[in-house]
């Protein structure tokens, strides 16, 4: 008998106020970015990631972080000319 593949959790999620559905059990700060802004020219401006959910305490993200996912987690993103 084949072992059952397990499929990845699905998380609802707001991003920018606008609720999105993501699977697996981590998100990373480019892929909350391109939620927000899907054409992001990460080359031309920053985003900065600021995230809050009902059990973590509330924090950023930076370019190569990540969060565990979790149902109800809020991002905002915004946008920034570089410096």
């Amino acid at each position: 008998m084949a072992a059952e593949i397990a499929q990845p959790k699905t998380y609802r999620i707001i991003v920018n106020g606008r609720p999105r559905e993501v699977t697996g059990e981590v998100i990373t700060y480019k892929e909350v970015v391109l939620l927000a802004f899907p054409n992001a020219e990460f080359d031309k401006y920053e985003y900065e990631v600021q995230y809050s959910g009902p059990t973590i305490h509330d924090g950023t993200l930076v370019e190569g972080q990540s969060v565990r996912l979790e149902n109800g987690l809020k991002f905002d993103v915004t946008r920034t000319n570089k410096s």
